[in-house]
């Protein structure tokens, strides 16, 4: 354990877990999981969340980061319509984390999370305006603005998933959903595929690679951001989409700008609890 350094909790709370991690400085030392169900009710699901935390809690530990996959309101602590818990309509979490810890209690969306982890321990670290794409069940976007996370309106900012696309919209393209879609299989399946060269896969993360294109276009038009921080299960398979993206950017109509951009990908360990952790710093 470092000598003065900052001791803080990371919760991430997931699609089908909720994993707590215990932060020292820069590494995250203990972690502890327990599987969510969607059927669970409020109170089920809190006190799992409650035996998490309870799992890698210390009296040395000085607050609670916690990233949700939901709308946020960050100010009053309470979060609404979480999609994995549909119990979670309305819920003051961080009055019920702090009554229940005796600790300050931060929370924000899971993405915003993800860009201020990179901001405070990884790559984003060399950037002042930047972006953190989460390439997983969805497309999750977290903005860095000035060297400061950007939240807009509970926490709704970055959204670029949700933009019209083709038949549906963005994030129907570029999350494991078109996978599954077009492919019937995860992407988790076909990364391991075209690690052995399978012909089916390779052409299934190049298609990707047009896809995700398109949306970083849309965030450089939006924001034009120094560089973008890949994450998420999905950005493993970068190098077999890598190629088709570069050439998507072809259309991008300020090439110019593209000159001081790059694309980068995430090598943080734990960056969802990581990036939790740093709403405390």
């Amino acid at each position: 354990m470092k000598q003065g350094a900052n001791i803080v909790l990371g919760v991430d709370i997931g699609g089908t877990k909720i994993k707590s991690g215990r932060v020292v400085g820069k590494d995250v030392v203990q972690t502890s999981f327990s599987k969510v169900n969607k059927d669970d009710s409020e109170a089920v699901s809190l006190s799992k969340l409650f035996g998490t935390i309870s799992e890698v809690m210390t009296d040395r530990v000085e607050a609670i980061g916690v990233g949700v996959p939901a709308v946020v309101d960050p100010d009053s602590g309470i979060v609404y319509d979480v999609q994995n818990i549909p119990s979670w309509k309305e819920v003051p979490l961080k009055d019920i984390l702090q009554k229940q810890f005796n600790v300050p209690v931060y929370l924000n969306n899971d993405a915003n999370c993800f860009a201020l982890g990179e901001k405070h321990f990884g790559k984003a670290k060399a950037y002042k305006n930047c972006v953190a794409l989460s390439l997983g069940t969805g497309l999750g976007m977290g903005i860095i603005m000035e060297d400061r996370l950007y939240n807009g309106v509970l926490c709704g900012a970055g959204e670029v998933g949700m933009l019209p696309y083709k038949n549906g919209i963005l994030e129907q393209y570029t999350g494991s959903f078109f996978f599954e879609k077009e492919y019937g299989e995860s992407a988790k399946v076909l990364y391991q595929k075209a690690l052995d060269n399978n012909a089916t896969a390779l052409s299934a993360f190049s298609q990707y690679g047009v896809y995700l294109g398109d949306a970083i276009k849309a965030i450089l038009y939006l924001f034009a951001p120094e560089a973008i921080i890949l994450g998420g299960s999905i950005s493993n398979a970068h190098p077999f989409f890598k190629t088709s993206l570069q050439e998507a950017l072809g259309s991008f109509a300020y090439q110019k700008q593209l000159e001081k951009f790059k694309i980068e990908t995430s090598d943080l360990v734990d960056s969802p609890i990581l990036g939790a952790a740093a709403l405390c710093l």
